[in-house]
């Protein structure tokens, strides 16, 4: 089986994408920014599921890391498929005109420029163009890219909404080279994300609005990932599927 890089790997989302798709085969480069032991976690865990994988710090945003991200991988062996999952929401909720700039340009940073490099490393590696095998990539987007977030992180939702884009254009770039490019909008979901931004009780009082009645949790994400990834969505890419409870 293949190699998989996933950004964010270290909690929430991007943990559980790692552990299901170690079930599913894959050995995986778990990237993480900050928080070690957390990784060196999720790494035990996929050796438990007896794949092979490897924790390594970078910045998304960053155009080095993430090329030192990508030779890690090659480390592993030939790569297969990528999950952009990496990004931030800037922490500080409210309108748009309470935002910062600075904030601003570090959440399209990480959120949009880092889809960006880790999709352009993954093409160059998975790319029949290139001599590659093929593959598929999959980045995680939000279902407030379609809302705006109003009065939270109108930045935030905008990021996503151009992340849906690059899915949208990269799919059309690269299908002829055995690429298939996809993406998982979540909707309210269990993570975090919430607790960092200071509002721990904000799944809870989105509740009412999700008509399943309930937010999601993060393996119910990544099962959506390893179907992308998988077999079962050969005929499937430029596709955002919103995994949100209709919210």
């Amino acid at each position: 089986m293949s190699v998989v890089v996933v950004t964010g790997g270290s909690r929430g989302i991007g943990a559980a994408t790692c552990v299901k798709l170690a079930a599913d085969g894959f050995d995986v480069v778990v990237g993480y920014t900050a928080d070690h032991d957390a990784a060196a976690r999720v790494v035990a865990e996929v050796e438990a599921r007896g794949r092979r994988a490897v924790a390594v710090r970078g910045d998304v945003a960053s155009e080095a890391d993430v090329v030192a991200l990508f030779e890690a991988a090659g480390g592993l062996g030939a790569l297969g498929a990528v999950v952009a999952n990496a990004g931030i929401t800037g922490n500080t909720p409210g309108r748009l005109d309470e935002q910062e700039a600075d904030t601003v340009r570090r959440v399209l940073d990480v959120n949009v420029t880092g889809v960006f490099l880790c999709f352009r490393e993954g093409v160059r590696r998975l790319s029949t163009r290139y001599g590659g095998p093929g593959g598929a990539l999959v980045a995680i987007s939000s279902t407030a890219a379609g809302r705006g977030s109003p009065g939270e992180w109108v930045h935030y939702a905008a990021s996503k909404a151009a992340v849906e884009t690059v899915v949208r254009g990269l799919a059309a770039e690269v299908g002829a080279e055995g690429v298939r490019v996809n993406c998982v909008a979540p909707g309210v979901v269990h993570s975090e994300l919430h607790a960092a931004a200071g509002m721990p009780d904000r799944p809870a009082r989105l509740v009412p609005r999700v008509p399943l009645g309930r937010a999601g949790q993060p393996h119910e994400v990544a099962d959506a990932v390893s179907w992308l990834l998988g077999s079962g969505a050969a005929f499937v890419t430029g596709a955002v599927v919103p995994v949100s409870g209709g919210f």
